[in-house]
């Protein structure tokens, strides 16, 4: 594919980009030589980490379903990332779904997937910026906030370092949200993971992706105001799992909590 239809100029190539090899690590094919180098590093570290990057995204589709069941018809995807198979708007096709995302890249093949679609689209923005997302055209064409929303925010936080800011950005998204509402959270720990695990977030802080990683409970803490769901904050494998999907066989070794909550 013509690299001008989906790289924008000020993108650097030479650099690694953490949803790029984000989408290395799950077999996609937008990424540059810098993103596949900086994989290719980390997985010689901790072998598992494409196995942690698709059970991450199998959690995704399983909460979108989750959702959809619940009767949830709209969802706001924040940190989408490049767009894979199992998209929001694949799985839950009735529903009206923003995406956004910081990361040119991910932004403008995103738009190009998305063109003429007339309930899907992205949005340009940062997740530490709420009311640029809540309020930007996407958002208000689509998303009607006093009905139930899918608030996703996949994957994402871990590259927030201070928690305190974690807090008040997801404590300005519920006040916008309608009971009924489901926040839908992975996160990134150290809990029960090898040595190994300590060596990539390492590896990471090395580069300008930095990461901070947290505890069960301090994901649970991320989860005020909502009531979380059943299996609680488990290990991504284990929440809702299909009955005859194949799993790691040592489900911690997925590396990320996966949770839900629901706003009453």
């Amino acid at each position: 594919m013509d690299r001008r239809l989906w790289v924008p100029t000020e993108v650097n190539v030479d650099a690694p980009s953490a949803a790029r090899v984000y989408d290395y690590l799950l077999g996609g094919s937008y990424n540059f030589a810098a993103d596949r180098a900086f994989a290719q590093q980390a997985i010689a570290i901790h072998p598992g980490l494409p196995m942690v990057c698709r059970e991450n995204r199998s959690f995704l589709r399983r909460a979108v379903r989750f959702c959809a069941d619940n009767g949830i018809r709209q969802f706001l995807d924040i940190g989408s990332g490049l767009p894979t198979s199992g998209n929001v708007h694949e799985v839950a096709p009735e529903a009206r779904v923003v995406y956004v995302d910081n990361e040119p890249v991910a932004v403008a093949h995103s738009r190009m997937m998305l063109r003429g679609s007339d309930r899907a689209a992205i949005v340009h923005a940062d997740l530490r910026d709420p009311d640029t997302i809540l309020n930007a055209p996407e958002t208000r064409r689509l998303l009607d906030f006093d009905q139930p929303v899918g608030l996703l925010i996949v994957a994402v936080l871990h590259f927030v370092l201070d928690t305190e800011l974690v807090k008040s950005v997801l404590a300005r998204y519920r006040e916008r949200l309608a009971p009924g509402s489901v926040l839908v959270l992975s996160h990134g720990t150290l809990e029960e993971q090898a040595p190994s695990a300590r060596k990539i977030q390492e590896l990471y802080n090395r580069s300008p992706n930095k990461v901070i990683t947290r505890t069960k409970q301090e994901c649970v803490e991320l989860m005020d105001g909502f009531e979380i769901v059943e299996p609680g904050v488990v290990f991504t494998p284990l929440w809702r799992p299909e009955p005859l999907a194949e799993r790691p066989e040592r489900p911690q070794d997925a590396g990320w909590y996966g949770m839900a909550g629901r706003l009453l």
